[in-house]
């Protein structure tokens, strides 16, 4: 590694990055809706057609052709949601995109074993056999065997995804295993096509097809070759590796026209670095000082094995970066007052804010940063001298008896109620936080929700408590970006 811990005073005299374009302000339930206005007509056609037949009505056959319509759509969907296209992850949110595929991923297994039963059950009546008899005979169908194979790939993906077994394999396993629902998908397309309720229609048949190929059109443009054309544009490297704590490193990230990124200090990138150890998996951390024209910098703690091994990287290795991501920025300060809120590596993005968030007379910023121990702090020298120069202020919590109630948050923060407030940190310290702000007289109405997990699926570290990041402005919160530790997982993330 280069440079002792805490040697980043070049790194502190960097220039404030200038904040980019407003984030596009799509509503997720406009998407959802879009989603679901989709589901319904497709699900519906099925029903028409057996309508118009004039046959009686017999459910497995209902069954069939509804579930194996609303799956292909259900697939398509989740390829969408994960094809990381700005338009959706700046403004539905990453985190949000992670829970609709993580409860997408479910009902669309559920629907291909339902559409599984209905046909051979439809199939075994309608011939009198068994269920074993009539399988043999529906696998002897065109393209069935092919589609039978994506459906075993999609129920081995699924079983992986399940919270016990995701304890049991690394987050570079699962990844790779996951690409398998691609091929899944491209194995069961054809009888998509081929099935009753497309063939013979050939508008229809058409018009799925450039469904398909608008999605994964997406995918190959926002995941393979946009990263690849920043890549040639920017010409990322990291410049130093930098012991920042015990199993904590900055990684500084060197590189041209970085501006053109328009990234801000509170959001995130997927970095791919390319070594032979992880080129394959696109790592997700915040930035952790402002960005420059011609520096990016992020924090990793070892927390498993991929972590780990960033901590060795060597000055000169060509990175790969997709985003800038997430939306807790400055531009969603809408008081004064601003108190940031941060737990163990959760001070990332936010010691990039505490640079960056206006103050001047008027106007108070104040970081609270809770941590088990003074040797667990990360950026303390970089904070007070932050704090120092820009007339903010910030207070370490540390120890076991730091009071974090209601009546201590009022002490700690006088004039809470008229602050904008950032929290970012591990679930035990965002249930604190919240639950003493809504005692507090905070949080009301709708927006006292818990607080919901950040979807592992996004970037499948090992299953762990994730809390997401929230900002709140006076008693209305709104949860936009998601960074915490997964005490046993591989990987630190952020979600929007």
């Amino acid at each position: 590694m280069n440079g002792p811990a805490g040697s980043l005073a070049p790194l502190l005299d960097w220039p404030s990055a200038t904040s980019g374009p407003p984030a596009q302000r799509t509503r997720a339930s406009h998407v959802l809706g879009a989603i679901v206005a989709g589901a319904v007509l497709v699900g519906v056609w099925p029903v028409v057609n057996a309508l118009r037949s004039g046959l009686p009505l017999q459910i497995p056959v209902l069954v069939a052709h509804v579930c194996g319509m609303l799956a292909g759509f259900g697939v398509v969907v989740l390829v969408g949601l994960m094809s990381r296209a700005p338009v959706l992850e700046r403004s539905v949110g990453a985190d949000r995109l992670s829970r609709w595929h993580s409860v997408g991923g479910r009902a669309v297994v559920t629907l291909v074993l339902l559409h599984a039963w209905g046909a051979l059950q439809s199939w075994a009546d309608s011939r009198r056999e068994g269920l074993m008899l009539a399988s043999w005979h529906v696998l002897r169908l065109p393209w069935l065997i092919a589609a039978s194979l994506g459906t075993v790939l999609l129920l081995v993906v699924a079983v992986l995804s399940v919270r016990a077994a995701r304890r049991r394999v690394s987050h570079e396993t699962w990844h790779t295993v996951h690409l398998l629902v691609y091929v899944a998908v491209a194995l069961s397309f054809v009888h998509q096509l081929a099935g009753p309720d497309l063939a013979g229609y050939r508008v229809l048949q058409v018009g799925w097809a450039l469904l398909y190929t608008q999605v994964f059109a997406m995918v190959v443009q926002h995941r393979v070759l946009t990263p690849l054309r920043a890549a040639s544009r920017h010409r990322m490297r990291v410049q130093a590796v930098v012991a920042e704590a015990p199993g904590v490193v900055s990684i500084v990230i060197e590189g041209r026209e970085l501006d053109a990124l328009h990234a801000e200090s509170g959001q995130f990138f997927r970095w791919r670095f390319l070594t032979p150890d992880h080129w394959s998996t696109a790592h997700p951390f915040s930035l952790s000082a402002p960005p420059t024209d011609t520096r990016l910098r992020l924090t990793v703690k070892t927390l498993g094995d991929g972590s780990a091994k960033l901590q060795d990287l060597e000055p000169g290795t060509w990175v790969l970066a997709e985003g800038p991501y997430g939306g807790m920025t400055a531009q969603r300060r809408t008081r004064r007052d601003v108190l940031l809120v941060a737990g163990g590596v959760g001070i990332t993005p936010m010691r990039a804010l505490f640079e960056t968030l206006p103050v001047g007379p008027g106007r108070d910023l104040l970081l609270l940063y809770r941590a088990r121990t003074e040797q667990d702090l990360v950026f303390r020298r970089e904070l007070d001298r932050i704090a120092e120069q820009r007339g903010a202020r910030v207070r370490y919590l540390l120890g076991p008896d730091v009071d974090l109630s209601a009546a201590g948050f009022h002490a700690l923060v006088p004039g809470l109620r008229d602050r904008d407030v950032y929290l970012c940190g591990p679930p035990g310290l965002s249930a604190a936080v919240r639950k003493a702000l809504k005692g507090a007289g905070f949080l009301t109405g709708s927006s006292t929700r818990s607080a919901s997990r950040c979807s592992r699926s996004q970037v499948g570290a090992h299953p762990a408590s994730w809390s997401p990041s929230w900002v709140w402005s006076g008693p209305r919160a709104r949860r936009q970006f998601g960074f915490t530790v997964a005490p046993h997982g591989s990987l630190s993330r952020h979600t929007t």
